[in-house]
């Protein structure tokens, strides 16, 4: 959540309206009932009760003395509900999404995808939502190394993206499982629509060092 602050500062400068959301690691289970929205979105505000350890919903609104989302890990479907509630809610006219990663750029057929059900969750609720700018941000470009993702499919990725045309819109036309996790309503089912599909997979790209 926080990687996307210099975005989102940078488009309030422009006088753009920014609204934060996050997909939660926190306690969310401690909120009282009238911080949900719905079952799969909570507004955290500045004067929120939670977890004190670790709470950065909480934090970044007393920062911005303004509310933040929170989504729990669930699956696609009630994903996209909560984007679509915070999208007429404030009449948002394009979501973006933040990944502090690469693996959001993998397709599925490479040799290791480093943590992606967060990501995949994300990115097939948003491709479901219709009327509103998609836009997906990947930052730290290497960090997923220690995940074992092989950052030369990263660039291979990105370069057949270019070459659609579709470096900005096409990460959803990219993910080769994509419209298997249509009905995931779980985490759980997000993993295991991922598993499903790379077990099926004969000949996975091996793995390449980057050119020095």
């Amino acid at each position: 959540m926080f990687a996307g602050i210099p975005l989102g500062v940078a488009l309030r400068e422009q006088g753009k309206r920014v609204h934060y959301a996050s997909l939660s690691f926190s306690d969310l289970e401690r909120l009282d009932l009238d911080a949900w929205l719905e079952p799969g979105l909570a507004a955290v505000a500045p004067e929120t009760s939670g977890e004190d350890a670790y709470f950065p919903e909480r934090e970044l609104a007393r920062f911005l003395d303004d509310t933040v989302y929170a989504f729990p890990r669930t699956g696609v479907r009630p994903l996209r509900s909560a984007y679509r509630t915070i999208i007429k809610r404030h009449s948002i006219d394009a979501v973006v999404l933040v990944d502090g990663g690469t693996d959001i750029l993998l397709r599925g057929d490479e040799q290791h995808l480093g943590t992606p059900t967060e990501d995949m969750t994300s990115l097939a609720a948003a491709a479901g939502v219709d009327g509103v700018v998609k836009i997906v941000t990947s930052l730290d470009f290497g960090i997923d190394a220690h995940h074992g993702v092989c950052h030369a499919h990263v660039l291979e990725n990105l370069a057949a993206l270019d070459r659609q045309g579709a470096y900005l819109d096409a990460l959803a036309r990219g993910v080769h499982y994509l419209p298997a996790l249509e009905k995931a309503r779980t985490a759980f089912d997000v993993a295991l629509a991922i598993e499903d599909y790379r077990e099926g997979i004969d000949d996975r790209r091996p793995r390449r060092t980057l050119p020095r």
